[in-house]
């Protein structure tokens, strides 16, 4: 008999939930996605601008639609959210039998409001209201980045009855931000007689990007010169940081989720909400293309993964409850940084990170949005 799929595993033993960082319209009308729920356990999606670059510029499934947005006289802008809200749209559909089989605890599909918004807490409020009107499914989750403007907009948005993923989170205080921003819009929602059991929210919690980062500090280290004991000690913190980061988020959660504010909540059918991980795919060949989703695994999280990442997984991901193994050397590696034959400041290489993730979602949105002008000046002069 075949082994099964550790994916499976990884949701029906562990409690943890496996989403895909995926979404284009090829594979919603070729029945791919459809395909990939029933054979791979594919439980949610999330999207961003860059994965709507992808899909959207040069492929010509979406021209018709193009051309008809150009006959009905739509914007540029109008003609994107019709070809995404389309796609959302259609996704959550495909996902609502995953909604209603887990009771609302997954089957949802991600849309981020416009990320030049990142730093604009009434906008965001206003686009996240209009994104969850104009696509009207109870199982799209609207992705707001967790600055520090974001995350009155968070609350505003769940005490609005929407549903939240808070996305760009690094550290762990922005995290512990985001739980207690979760909290208080879900607070307003019950004192105005909300129902509160029908939210659901995840705190999204990038992982690649932090070795990516800290690895990159610790080679320059390297290069410098140091003693033996001191090369020892940098090489052996490459490539642990995002998940003993990860690690220590997962404690926080457990802390502020059992909190006497939060049983209040509980009593009246709140869902916790679950941390994330994304960013999944791993960046440095030398280090298992699978290590963000076997050190990760425990209950009441999520992770999202690329489709390279899902089928590096199904083949050969090794699945354990580890979220909590290895705690005090997770935290021994966090307090290494501080040493000062490494002097690492990781609040300075999160703030870089939040800067870093903004920009990196503003260039493909004003990208895609470029190669669609360019692309209805193309069709409108046919």
């Amino acid at each position: 008999m075949a082994a099964q799929n550790p994916i499976f595993t990884i949701e029906n033993e562990y409690g943890q939930s496996i989403w895909m960082d995926n979404l284009s319209r090829d594979i919603i009308q070729s029945g791919h996605l459809t395909a990939m729920i029933a054979n791979q356990g594919i439980h949610g999606i999330t999207s961003n601008p860059a994965i709507f670059e992808k899909a959207i510029a040069g492929n010509k499934i979406y021209d018709a639609q193009i051309q008809a947005g150009i006959d009905a006289g739509q914007s540029v802008n109008d003609i994107y959210e019709s070809l995404v809200f389309q796609d959302i749209t259609n996704a959550c559909d495909i996902f609502k039998p995953v909604y209603e089989d887990t009771q609302g605890l997954d089957g949802y599909v991600s849309i981020e409001v416009p990320p030049d918004l990142a730093k604009d807490t009434e906008s965001t409020i206003r686009e996240a209201k209009r994104y969850a009107a104009a696509i009207g499914r109870e199982n799209v989750m609207i992705k707001i980045p967790g600055t520090a403007e974001g995350l009155p907009a968070v609350t505003a948005v769940i005490a609005e009855g929407i549903n939240v993923n808070v996305t760009l989170l690094f550290s762990v205080q922005s995290y512990i931000d985001t739980a207690w921003a979760y909290i208080a819009g879900l607070e307003q929602l019950a004192a105005k007689g909300g129902d509160v059991s029908k939210i659901a929210s995840v705190a999204s919690f990038f992982l690649s990007r932090i070795d990516t980062n800290i690895d990159s500090r610790l080679d320059a280290k390297l290069k410098e010169g140091v003693s033996t004991e001191t090369a020892s000690k940098l090489i052996g913190l490459k490539g642990k940081i995002a998940i003993a980061n990860a690690k220590d988020a997962y404690q926080k959660y457990k802390e502020i989720f059992r909190s006497d504010r939060w049983k209040e909540l509980s009593a009246q059918g709140a869902r916790v909400q679950r941390l994330l991980w994304a960013s999944t795919s791993t960046k440095n060949p030398d280090y298992s293309d699978v290590m963000y989703v076997d050190e990760l695994v425990g209950p009441d999280t999520v992770n999202t993964l690329p489709p390279n990442t899902i089928e590096a997984c199904v083949d050969h991901c090794d699945p354990a409850p580890r979220i909590e193994s290895n705690l005090d050397a997770a935290y021994q590696q966090l307090a290494s940084l501080k040493d000062d034959d490494v002097s690492i400041d990781i609040d300075e290489v999160m703030a870089e990170l939040l800067e870093e993730g903004i920009a990196k979602f503003i260039k493909p949105f004003d990208s895609l949005m470029g190669s669609l002008e360019a692309k209805v000046k193309k069709l409108a002069a046919v």
